[in-house]
Protein backbone atom coordinates (compact mmCIF):
# COMPACT_ATOMS: atom_id res chain seq x y z
CA UNK A 1 0.00 0.00 0.00
CA UNK A 2 2.81 2.47 0.73
CA UNK A 3 4.31 1.55 -2.90
CA UNK A 4 0.81 2.78 -4.61
CA UNK A 5 0.60 5.68 -1.72
CA UNK A 6 4.74 6.84 -2.86
CA UNK A 7 3.57 6.37 -6.55
CA UNK A 8 0.57 8.61 -6.42
CA UNK A 9 2.37 11.32 -4.24
CA UNK A 10 5.60 11.01 -7.03
CA UNK A 11 2.76 11.74 -10.00
CA UNK A 12 1.01 14.47 -8.38
CA UNK A 13 4.65 16.37 -7.73
CA UNK A 14 5.57 16.06 -10.88
CA UNK A 15 2.35 17.42 -12.30
CA UNK A 16 2.59 19.90 -10.05
CA UNK A 17 6.43 20.90 -10.95
CA UNK A 18 5.27 20.56 -14.88
CA UNK A 19 2.22 23.15 -14.32
CA UNK A 20 4.48 25.72 -12.02
CA UNK A 21 7.19 25.39 -14.50
CA UNK A 22 4.39 26.44 -18.20
CA UNK A 23 2.98 29.42 -15.87
CA UNK A 24 6.51 30.28 -14.79
CA UNK A 25 7.50 30.19 -18.59
CA UNK A 26 4.43 32.11 -19.94
CA UNK A 27 5.04 34.53 -17.41
CA UNK A 28 8.46 35.23 -18.47
CA UNK A 29 7.65 35.25 -22.01
CA UNK A 30 5.43 38.56 -21.76
CA UNK A 31 1.92 36.62 -21.40
CA UNK A 32 1.27 40.36 -19.78
CA UNK A 33 4.18 41.81 -18.61
CA UNK A 34 3.07 45.46 -20.41
CA UNK A 35 4.54 44.26 -23.59
CA UNK A 36 1.69 44.83 -25.59
CA UNK A 37 2.58 48.31 -26.63
CA UNK A 38 5.70 47.14 -28.13
CA UNK A 39 5.75 46.26 -31.83
CA UNK A 40 5.93 42.48 -32.66
CA UNK A 41 9.15 42.34 -34.84
CA UNK A 42 10.86 39.16 -34.01
CA UNK A 43 11.15 36.29 -31.32
CA UNK A 44 14.87 36.93 -30.37
CA UNK A 45 16.73 37.57 -27.15
CA UNK A 46 15.63 41.33 -27.26
CA UNK A 47 12.42 40.15 -25.59
CA UNK A 48 13.61 39.62 -22.34
CA UNK A 49 13.86 42.91 -21.38
CA UNK A 50 11.88 42.80 -18.06
CA UNK A 51 9.95 45.46 -17.60
CA UNK A 52 11.69 48.45 -18.24
CA UNK A 53 9.62 51.12 -20.14
CA UNK A 54 10.93 50.95 -23.82
CA UNK A 55 11.85 54.64 -25.72
CA UNK A 56 9.16 53.33 -28.33
CA UNK A 57 6.43 53.33 -25.95
CA UNK A 58 6.76 56.97 -25.41
CA UNK A 59 6.40 58.47 -28.71
CA UNK A 60 7.02 62.12 -27.65
CA UNK A 61 10.43 61.42 -27.08
CA UNK A 62 13.22 62.85 -29.19
CA UNK A 63 15.36 60.06 -31.79
CA UNK A 64 18.58 59.20 -30.76
CA UNK A 65 19.36 59.55 -33.90
CA UNK A 66 17.55 60.42 -37.61
CA UNK A 67 19.46 59.24 -40.87
CA UNK A 68 18.12 60.09 -44.29
CA UNK A 69 17.84 57.57 -46.81
CA UNK A 70 16.97 57.96 -50.67
CA UNK A 71 13.94 59.70 -51.94
CA UNK A 72 12.43 60.94 -48.95
CA UNK A 73 13.18 57.50 -46.46
CA UNK A 74 14.00 58.13 -43.07
CA UNK A 75 15.23 55.98 -40.25
CA UNK A 76 15.04 57.80 -36.97
CA UNK A 77 16.90 55.67 -33.72
CA UNK A 78 14.24 55.33 -30.99
CA UNK A 79 16.35 53.35 -28.14
CA UNK A 80 20.13 51.48 -28.04
CA UNK A 81 19.78 49.32 -25.09
CA UNK A 82 22.03 46.51 -23.11
CA UNK A 83 20.37 43.67 -22.72
CA UNK A 84 21.47 41.02 -19.73
CA UNK A 85 22.09 38.53 -22.59
CA UNK A 86 25.00 40.08 -24.16
CA UNK A 87 23.33 42.09 -26.73
CA UNK A 88 22.75 45.55 -27.74
CA UNK A 89 19.48 46.14 -29.40
CA UNK A 90 18.36 49.27 -31.59
CA UNK A 91 14.94 49.87 -31.48
CA UNK A 92 13.63 52.67 -34.48
CA UNK A 93 11.39 52.88 -37.39
CA UNK A 94 11.36 53.84 -41.10
CA UNK A 95 8.76 57.19 -42.27
CA UNK A 96 8.25 57.63 -45.95
CA UNK A 97 8.75 61.46 -45.56
CA UNK A 98 8.57 61.21 -49.83
CA UNK A 99 5.18 61.98 -51.26
CA UNK A 100 4.91 58.51 -52.86
CA UNK A 101 5.32 55.08 -51.87
CA UNK A 102 9.21 53.81 -51.53
CA UNK A 103 10.48 50.50 -52.06
CA UNK A 104 13.14 49.78 -49.00
CA UNK A 105 16.24 48.90 -50.52
CA UNK A 106 17.59 45.56 -51.03
CA UNK A 107 21.64 47.11 -50.16
CA UNK A 108 19.80 47.37 -46.66
CA UNK A 109 20.66 43.91 -45.97
CA UNK A 110 24.31 43.95 -47.09
CA UNK A 111 26.21 41.92 -49.44
CA UNK A 112 27.53 38.85 -47.49
CA UNK A 113 26.62 35.67 -48.86
CA UNK A 114 24.74 33.74 -45.56
CA UNK A 115 22.55 37.13 -44.61
CA UNK A 116 21.76 37.36 -48.69
CA UNK A 117 19.75 33.98 -48.66
CA UNK A 118 17.42 35.26 -46.02
CA UNK A 119 16.11 37.96 -47.80
CA UNK A 120 15.33 41.75 -47.58
CA UNK A 121 16.50 42.49 -44.39
CA UNK A 122 19.01 45.54 -42.26
CA UNK A 123 21.55 42.68 -41.97
CA UNK A 124 24.09 45.27 -43.55
CA UNK A 125 24.16 47.78 -40.86
CA UNK A 126 27.04 47.98 -38.57
CA UNK A 127 28.06 49.69 -35.06
CA UNK A 128 31.13 51.53 -34.77
CA UNK A 129 33.15 52.24 -31.57
CA UNK A 130 35.71 54.55 -32.52
CA UNK A 131 37.08 55.10 -28.83
CA UNK A 132 37.49 51.32 -28.55
CA UNK A 133 38.08 50.98 -32.70
CA UNK A 134 36.24 48.23 -33.07
CA UNK A 135 32.95 47.68 -35.63
CA UNK A 136 29.87 45.44 -34.60
CA UNK A 137 28.26 43.65 -37.19
CA UNK A 138 24.24 42.38 -36.62
CA UNK A 139 23.83 39.37 -34.77
CA UNK A 140 22.62 36.23 -37.10
CA UNK A 141 20.80 33.50 -35.32
CA UNK A 142 22.39 29.48 -35.69
CA UNK A 143 20.72 29.28 -39.48
CA UNK A 144 22.41 32.64 -40.52
CA UNK A 145 19.60 34.58 -40.25
CA UNK A 146 20.45 38.42 -39.58
CA UNK A 147 18.51 38.98 -35.67
CA UNK A 148 16.66 42.13 -37.04
CA UNK A 149 13.52 43.22 -38.83
CA UNK A 150 12.98 41.21 -42.19
CA UNK A 151 10.92 41.26 -44.82
CA UNK A 152 10.45 44.65 -45.64
CA UNK A 153 9.29 45.71 -49.04
CA UNK A 154 7.57 48.53 -49.89
CA UNK A 155 6.62 51.43 -47.35
CA UNK A 156 3.08 54.39 -48.42
CA UNK A 157 3.61 57.81 -47.90
CA UNK A 158 3.59 59.61 -44.30
CA UNK A 159 3.98 55.84 -43.23
CA UNK A 160 5.70 54.46 -40.28
CA UNK A 161 7.20 50.81 -40.21
CA UNK A 162 9.23 50.22 -36.65
CA UNK A 163 12.27 48.40 -37.03
CA UNK A 164 14.87 46.51 -34.50
CA UNK A 165 18.81 45.45 -34.78
CA UNK A 166 20.89 43.43 -32.79
CA UNK A 167 23.98 43.66 -32.08
CA UNK A 168 27.25 42.10 -29.82
CA UNK A 169 27.45 44.69 -26.84
CA UNK A 170 30.54 47.31 -26.84
CA UNK A 171 31.93 47.41 -23.24
CA UNK A 172 30.14 49.79 -21.06
CA UNK A 173 32.95 52.40 -21.34
CA UNK A 174 31.37 52.64 -24.95
CA UNK A 175 28.26 54.86 -24.39
CA UNK A 176 28.13 56.51 -27.80
CA UNK A 177 28.19 54.38 -30.83
CA UNK A 178 28.21 55.36 -34.47
CA UNK A 179 25.45 53.58 -36.47
CA UNK A 180 25.97 52.90 -40.48
CA UNK A 181 23.13 51.82 -42.52
CA UNK A 182 23.69 51.03 -46.16
CA UNK A 183 22.28 54.38 -48.56
CA UNK A 184 21.88 56.14 -45.57
CA UNK A 185 23.63 58.69 -43.65
CA UNK A 186 25.36 57.62 -40.56
CA UNK A 187 24.52 58.88 -36.87
CA UNK A 188 26.06 58.66 -33.26
CA UNK A 189 24.00 57.17 -30.73
CA UNK A 190 24.30 56.78 -27.00
CA UNK A 191 23.81 53.71 -25.30
CA UNK A 192 21.80 52.84 -22.84
CA UNK A 193 21.65 50.19 -19.77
Amino acid sequence: MSMRFTARVRRRMVALTVVAGLALGAVGCGGGGGDDKKPNTSASASKDRGSAPSAQEGKSEAPLAELKGKDGLLLQIMSAQRDSGGFLTVNGQFTNEGSGSLVIPAELRGDETEILKHGTSLGGATLVDSQGKKRYYVLRDTDGRPLTTTGLTTIESGQTIPVFMQFPTPPTSATDVTLQVPTFSSGTIKISG
